[in-house]
């Protein structure tokens, strides 16, 4: 063969062959035991803790999550609990709910208090209700210096008097300061600081903290558990007491009425004042059922139950 027609074939050989990493070049196949492009999408779809307030976290705060434990996590994920304070014959009561999981929690528990409680709630005997006037719109919330602001339409000053001015003021003061990082909660009206509060002239010219509604709580204060909420095993119980002595009862109670357990409870102050408590109560069940949560203090003149509370729970088995 003609050394020029040689050569002239060569170079179309060489041109029509693919190059490495050229248009035509292969696709390397995924390392084995490493993360699939969907289990890499749904890790990027979950929140890692954050601001309050924020509902979206920056990009580099999604958690990589291996493949065999992709599809529980985001189930996990899709929730969190949260507590709302309502009230039960005129006293607060926290509740316990689930909402959609996000990193903006404050806003997440305002707009769940604005709702309200559900039909089941408000009906007896639960008969947990709200003195935020329906139709109330969360406009704005932020955090600065430890102190929620939190900026409603102006409906939440209509209708009621008295009681019924500070009990909601209470609610939102409450469920914002679950949160360790927020201490105080001053208020905004469409968009303008509320100084003066209702035609009741409630002067609110500093942060609002919980000891000044301490009115709206029960002698027997239970913070923790919620209501509805799930109790572990051994069971926290905590809150605050003003009872004679700083004495009270606190009973972990099967569905059907039988005493699980039982333990007497001193608060840090009595007889007048207001006073923490915490204390842990192991108790027995052999799997998740329903109880309750209950607190009282006897009777100085005769010792019969007085003061009591029950809250709903969930039981748990010990680990």
């Amino acid at each position: 063969m003609n050394w020029k027609v040689l050569l002239t074939l060569l170079l179309i050989v060489a041109a029509c062959s693919p190059t490495v990493g050229g248009p035509l070049a292969v696709t390397s196949p995924a390392v084995p035991g490493g993360p699939s492009p969907a289990a890499s999408a749904l890790a990027s779809s979950i929140p890692s803790p954050g601001s309050l307030i924020s509902s979206t976290p920056p990009p580099s705060s999604a958690p990589t999550v291996p493949v065999a434990s992709a599809a529980p996590t985001a189930i996990a994920a899709r929730s969190i609990d949260l507590v709302v304070y309502l009230l039960r014959r005129g006293r607060l009561v926290p509740v316990q709910l689930q909402v959609p999981a996000t990193l903006a929690v404050a806003r997440a528990a305002m707009t769940a208090l604005l709702a309200g409680p559900t039909p089941a709630e408000s009906a007896a005997p639960s008969s947990l209700a709200t003195l935020i006037p329906g139709g109330t719109q969360l406009l704005d919330i932020a955090l600065a210096n430890g102190v929620a602001v939190v900026d409603l339409t102006g409906q939440f000053e209509s209708g009621g008097a008295g009681a019924s001015m500070f009990g909601r003021l209470a609610q939102v003061v409450y469920t914002l300061t679950q949160f360790p990082s927020v201490t105080g909660v001053t208020f905004r009206l469409d968009g303008q600081p509320v100084t003066s509060f209702s035609g009741e002239g409630i002067v609110l010219t500093g942060p609002s903290i919980r000891a000044d509604y301490r009115d709206f709580l029960p002698v027997i204060f239970l913070d923790r558990p919620a209501w509805g909420g799930t109790l572990p095993n051994p069971a926290r119980v905590s809150g605050l007491a003003n009872v004679f002595e700083a004495q009270f009862v606190a009973e972990i109670v099967a569905s059907d009425g039988t005493v699980l357990a039982q333990r007497a409870v001193s608060a840090a102050c009595g007889n007048g004042c207001w006073g923490t408590f915490d204390v842990t109560i192991p108790y027995q069940v052999d799997q998740v059922e329903p109880g309750w949560v209950t607190v009282y203090d006897l009777s100085a003149k005769d010792g019969t139950r007085q003061n009591g509370s029950s809250y709903p729970v969930t039981l748990t088995p010990g680990g």
